[in-house]
């Protein structure tokens, strides 16, 4: 039974896909178990680096820093990999049972800025609406080199002016969705409902202010916006802190890990340059660090779990050294770790007017 009263006890699922992503698993995981996540539902594809394997002791053995866990695989045949995860996600019991629903990434840690920092709180700060839309904050690379094990939130404080990034006002979101949501499909970025749906039963959504969405973002009546929203003024309870780049090396894996198969292809550094800009300073997030590193001492104390994580950050750091025997890859981490910590068309400019 979906439980949708303000300030009762919630089952909070957190919905993700992972390609080794082993190293960051077990911050993830207690983070967001100090947010008040019970849940997880991982779904793996074609892991290298021992995540499944990872997965699948937290699955057959939960501990209270991680929660229970479910670990599938993904089912998506081809280049749909998200988009078929949570379609299949919404049939699952740990989905369907849960009275809140979060789908995030591994490199994407919900800041909460009201009460005792929870979700529960920010819940409760925007209203106990139906659906809670955060916005991102791109942390940069801040030129971070090596691959450390030790928690992402506490090396990265870095990134855009929280209200302009690029040039732009609007910022990309993720959202909180509660179980009684008139669901037709899960959005990797927000919910969708049906279009037919009578105005008078649409949703209670609001951004991470507690301030109702813009309309055509609820109805997703514009395309080219419909995960999107302008971001000013919109974080006041909640930030969606998204550490894309973290370490040059770990941004190496993360490239040779996706879907873009760059032999024979110029490299395109937009990504990069789009989310390294350091011009603003951010801790906020370290609120939450004592409490993450006692629960990170607790899971690493356990033998198993030590052993299967040093392997992940093991095969992360041999991944890196074989790739940097490729001059494609070697030539990408120089010419990345060479780009000034500015977005696209600010080096331009500077250099355009001799400052």
């Amino acid at each position: 039974m979906v439980n949708t009263e303000a300030g009762a006890t919630r089952r909070i699922t957190a919905v993700t896909c992972v390609k080794n992503e082993g190293p960051f698993l077990l911050e993830w995981m207690a983070f967001h178990r100090l947010l008040g996540v019970t849940d997880f539902l991982f779904y793996s594809n074609d892991c290298t680096d021992g995540t499944d394997t990872l997965l699948d002791a937290l699955a057959a053995n939960p501990r209270p820093e991680t929660g229970r866990v479910v670990h599938l695989p993904n089912p998506a045949e081809g280049r749909t990999y998200q988009m078929e995860a949570l379609k299949a996600a919404a049939k699952q019991p740990v989905v369907q049972q849960a009275d809140w629903v979060w789908i995030a990434d591994v490199d994407e840690f919900l800041n909460i800025h009201v009460g005792n920092h929870t979700i529960p709180a920010l819940i409760a700060a925007c209203g106990d609406p139906q659906v809670i839309s955060v916005t991102f904050q791109f942390f940069a690379n801040d030129s971070v080199a090596d691959f450390v094990d030790r928690p992402v939130i506490a090396q990265f404080t870095r990134s855009h002016n929280p209200d302009l990034w690029c040039a732009e006002t609007a910022i990309e979101v993720k959202t909180l969705v509660r179980g009684d949501f008139p669901l037709q499909y899960f959005g990797a970025h927000r919910p969708f409902f049906r279009k037919s749906l009578p105005e008078d039963k649409h949703p209670h959504w609001t951004d991470g202010s507690g301030r109702k969405v813009p309309g055509k973002f609820l109805t997703a009546a514009n395309p080219r916006r419909i995960r999107k929203f302008p971001a000013a003024g919109a974080r006041e309870f909640a930030t969606l802190n998204h550490y894309a780049l973290r370490s040059l090396d770990s941004y190496l894996v993360k490239n040779d890990r996706g879907d873009v198969n760059r032999e024979g292809r110029a490299f395109d550094d937009a990504y990069w340059r789009e989310r390294n800009d350091a011009a603003f300073e951010d801790r906020s997030i370290h609120r939450y660090l004592p409490q993450l590193t006692a629960a990170l001492d607790t899971l690493k104390a356990d033998p198993e779990l030590a052993r299967l994580h040093g392997n992940c950050v093991r095969l992360h750091r041999e991944k890196r050294d074989a790739l940097m025997l490729q001059p494609a890859y070697a030539e990408m981490y120089a010419h990345l770790g060479a780009l000034p910590a500015l977005p696209p068309g600010e080096a331009e400019l500077i250099e355009a007017l001799g400052l």
